[in-house]
């Protein structure tokens, strides 16, 4: 054989190699490579498809706790009881995934979320107890009384159901009743694959629901010291510690789940943060809690694991003090209001006149807002987004009622 022969057949050989490395390494990793300890975590067969299709599933699992400690894809997916089934490339699995998937590993959580107003309540501040079962209904009412056993609210109606469930419903979502018999969705706080503690406690997390002009937690919150100082040292905060072994050393700067939730240094951790609320502040006129006395002490210890008892006392008595000044001027709007359906000036259904809505704004707008900026150090909302809207529409609805008076022919 020649040796251009000789050199020919190399070259020819070596070019196919080369194309071959090249479309071989267009393959995707899952079907070129043997599994690895992170493919074999993310539970083999479920991550050989997701890997290809939904990498951020996969990904997402694999920055979990469930994965550190062996929890399963199917342990998650498995039907639960009352769970409508569906066959998913040779496994059975639970068609929609709710609270029912996560309370096989966390009851005791679950039970202390049904407690709270994030669940059966949350669903019946729009739709009433519409979907709920009597025993539901029931049994929310033991802990959350006049929170659910209610009508649904007049907007559902009067925005439509476009407005309802592409807006309120996307919060309020959290305690929808299941067709499983359970209640709520862990995923709206933990997220679904990364199941994280740490997104959890992030003030954002919150945020996505409690914000805007009708509870304004999340931008007192970031005009707060807490919210300064949070942004500021986020990344030195220990976000993803076990709540049950929490420290100030992790958390020294408080983020909402911290003073809601946690159990820090070794105080009781609670997936209903209700229990440390003394007040009905999302009320028109607000009204201590049942639990007043004990829910109080429980926020106070909490507060005094970073401040001194005096201060807390301080921030008490003067929230409590705002608290009865924004009850006044709600209840002056509401005898304004009162009086005219008694003399029968304003008639008609509710939120069908201009006056209804100016009232319905000072205190479910305005009243709120005082209220949680004083509880949580905003002292903007307090003033210039609570108390100075209030008197600007204190004005205004006695100017409209002495119209409407005028109308009538019932002028006072």
């Amino acid at each position: 054989m020649s040796f251009r022969s000789v050199f020919i057949a190399i070259v020819l050989g070596f070019a196919l190699v080369v194309a071959a490395f090249l479309i071989n390494r267009q393959r995707p990793k899952v079907e070129t490579e043997q599994p690895n300890a992170a493919l074999v975590r993310a539970t083999g067969k479920c991550a050989e498809c997701h890997y290809n299709q939904n990498y951020s599933v996969v990904h997402e699992y694999e920055l979990s706790v469930h994965a550190r400690k062996d929890v399963t894809c199917l342990d998650c997916h498995q039907p639960a009881a009352n769970q409508e089934k569906e066959e998913h490339h040779g496994f059975v699995i639970a068609k929609h995934l709710t609270a029912g998937n996560c309370r096989s590993c966390h009851e005791s959580i679950y039970q202390e979320f049904l407690r709270s107003r994030h669940a059966a309540p949350a669903w019946a501040a729009v739709y009433g107890q519409q979907g709920l079962s009597p025993e539901q209904v029931t049994f929310s009412e033991q802990y959350q009384p006049g929170g659910t056993r209610r009508p649904p609210h007049p907007f559902v109606q009067l925005e439509g159901g476009t407005a309802m469930a592409g807006g309120c419903e996307q919060c309020h979502s959290v305690g929808r009743p299941n067709a499983d018999g359970t209640i709520g969705s862990c995923t709206a706080c933990h997220s679904r694959h990364t199941t994280s503690v740490a997104l959890a406690r992030m003030p954002t997390t919150c945020g996505q629901c409690h914000m805007g002009p009708d509870h304004s937690q999340i931008e007192i919150y970031e005009e707060s010291k807490h919210g300064i100082l949070f942004s500021a040292q986020r990344n030195l905060l220990n976000l993803d510690a076990d709540p049950r072994k929490l420290t100030t050393r992790d958390m020294f700067v408080p983020t909402c789940a911290t003073c809601h939730m946690s159990g820090i240094n070794g105080q009781k951790f609670t997936h209903d943060p209700s229990e440390r609320l003394s007040y009905y502040l999302a009320n028109a006129v607000t009204a201590k809690r049942p639990n007043y006395a004990q829910a109080q002490a429980a926020m106070r210890q909490v507060c005094t694991q970073c401040h001194t008892a005096p201060l807390v006392n301080d921030v008490y008595t003067r929230a409590e003090k705002v608290v009865d000044d924004t009850n006044a001027k709600v209840k002056e709007a509401q005898a304004i209001i009162d009086g005219l359906h008694k003399d029968g000036v304003l008639t008609g259904p509710p939120f069908s006149h201009p006056i209804d809505f100016v009232y319905f704004d000072l205190w479910h707008y305005d009243g709120r807002t005082a209220k949680h900026g004083a509880f949580m150090g905003g002292a903007d909302f307090v003033q210039w987004h609570g108390n100075y809207p209030m008197l600007s529409k204190l004005v205004e609805l006695q100017s409209m009622a002495d119209e409407l008076r005028r109308q009538h022919g019932r002028g006072k």
